[in-house]
């Protein structure tokens, strides 16, 4: 089992030599398993570098669990270049809203004239869009869990099993408000145990401070979350647009330390970045 990072920025794509290392594309996390189709977390801009690697002959089919509907983890779905050739198939699970609204009424409200050239249903491809909360499904031979995780909108955070190991996304994760560590029912569900944990790390304590209400977490809840769900290994993930390489090396060192003595094994994700699950 591996896991592929292909954007790893929150909120907001963002370049220059200042974020060169970790990269500044927004949230799209693959995950490979020996014979199974392509299967990947959310649709920011680093969706566009996983669909280079991907079959342009209208072979492609693969599946997109979208863990909520805010730009950032959304607007890469029509430069997935897979679907500019006829034949290709993308199914995308994703939370249907509060209001009522299913995944395909955003996405194709968002993905239209004036907001963009051309709809989801001109792409030459096939886009089949699945409604869920919390429920269990397979894709292939991966089990995948879904729960509504708290964040600002219905968001879900996804475990996926297969052959004994466990990769959980909690990409976006409302840490309390008040600023103190507790873990709702649905996060320690996709949490629990895993061999690897990607979590919302977006802020330090002072910029939590500020944003309390914003829908994320502290590098610090990220590594306690961690340890409280006995994961083994967590990658530090939705970097801060405004945070810079030699910034999160600094954060980096702090959480590996801190994660060395929880025993948990800490690392920040990077784009490029291959890890294997095992």
């Amino acid at each position: 089992m591996q896991v592929t990072f292909f954007g790893v920025r929150g909120s907001t794509p963002c370049h220059g030599d200042s974020i060169a290392r970790y990269g500044g594309n927004t949230s799209c996390v693959a995950v490979h398993v020996p014979g199974g189709e392509p299967l990947f977390f959310d649709l920011g801009t680093g969706v566009r570098y996983l669909g280079a690697q991907q079959p342009h002959d209208g072979s492609f089919r693969g599946t997109c669990l979208l863990s909520h509907m805010h730009w950032d983890h959304t607007q890469g779905l029509p430069f997935f270049t897979p679907l500019h050739h006829a034949g290709s198939q993308l199914d995308i699970y994703g939370p249907q809203q509060d209001d009522g609204r299913r995944v395909a009424d955003v996405i194709n409200a968002a993905i239209r004239p004036p907001l963009f050239p051309v709809t989801v249903a001109e792409l030459p491809g096939t886009v089949r869009f699945h409604d869920t909360g919390d429920s269990e499904f397979h894709v292939g031979e991966v089990k995948v869990i879904a729960r509504m995780v708290p964040h600002i909108g219905p968001t879900l955070g996804y475990r996926l099993e297969w052959r004994g190991l466990s990769v959980a996304y909690l990409s976006d994760h409302q840490q309390p408000h008040d600023g103190s560590f507790a873990i709702s029912e649905g996060a320690r569900e996709i949490a629990q145990g895993a061999d690897l944990l990607i979590h919302d790390s977006q802020y330090t304590n002072h910029e939590f401070a500020a944003k309390a209400t914003w829908g994320h977490c502290t590098i610090d809840f990220a590594v306690w979350l961690a340890e409280e769900c006995k994961v083994r290994r967590l990658a530090l993930f939705h970097h801060d647009p405004t945070r810079t390489d030699d910034a999160l090396d600094e954060l980096r060192a702090c959480a590996i330390k801190a994660g060395r003595l929880r025993g948990v094994e800490v690392f920040a994700a990077s784009e490029g970045l291959t890890v294997d699950v095992a």
